[in-house]
């Protein structure tokens, strides 16, 4: 049998490191990385995951620094396989999501006011609703709507316009001045 020796390329460096050959992930990823390799390590030894109430506190410690925080990086190291693991499945309860398509978040959203609308004991809450109701996009009772009219004029006759207006101002500016020369008048032979 002939011995298969793979063609080396030449001028390739490698990583001083295991760490270093490593790409760089989001505390996410690395929380979501470590716990299936402790999952599958539960899995191939038959020992359960049994986390204590310490490695549940410390999971919830850390999944809300995790959540105040996106650029927090937790040294995971430091923490048990059981935190891990219970951290692991916070996140992933955090991150699910519920609805496919944003219209049917739409669509459920209004189903639920139209039932507001309907079930509400009284009158307040039943026009909080359905001012609500009113503002959801499609609906759209209360906005505010402007209309903006484009006039196509040829060159002269936005010229002509022009020179309307200030014809228009200038007997203002000549009306304005006149009645300033009479009021001087008046007021000198008073």
């Amino acid at each position: 049998m002939d011995a298969y020796i793979p063609e080396i390329e030449s001028n390739i460096t490698l990583p001083k490191s295991a760490q270093e050959a490593f790409p760089s992930l989001t505390p996410q990823e690395e929380l979501n990385m470590r716990a299936n390799v402790v999952a599958l390590m539960a899995d191939l030894t038959g020992q359960p995951i049994l986390p204590s109430k310490n490695d549940v506190q410390d999971a919830k410690e850390l999944a809300v620094k995790m959540a105040e925080d996106p650029k927090f990086r937790p040294e995971f190291n430091k923490y048990p396989n059981e935190t891990l693991a219970m951290l692991a499945g916070m996140v992933a309860q955090m991150n699910v999501q519920i609805v496919d398509e944003l219209s049917e978040l739409k669509t459920y959203v209004v189903n639920q006011l139209v039932h507001s609308v309907e079930a509400a004991k009284d009158v307040k809450t039943k026009v909080s609703a359905l001012r609500v109701l009113g503002e959801v996009d499609g609906v759209d009772a209360f906005k505010k709507r402007s209309e903006v009219t484009v006039k196509i004029q040829t060159m002269e006759e936005v010229e002509a316009e022009l020179m309307e207006l200030l014809d228009q101002v200038e007997d203002k500016y000549i009306d304005v001045e006149a009645k300033e020369i009479i009021d001087e008048v008046e007021s000198k032979n008073e």
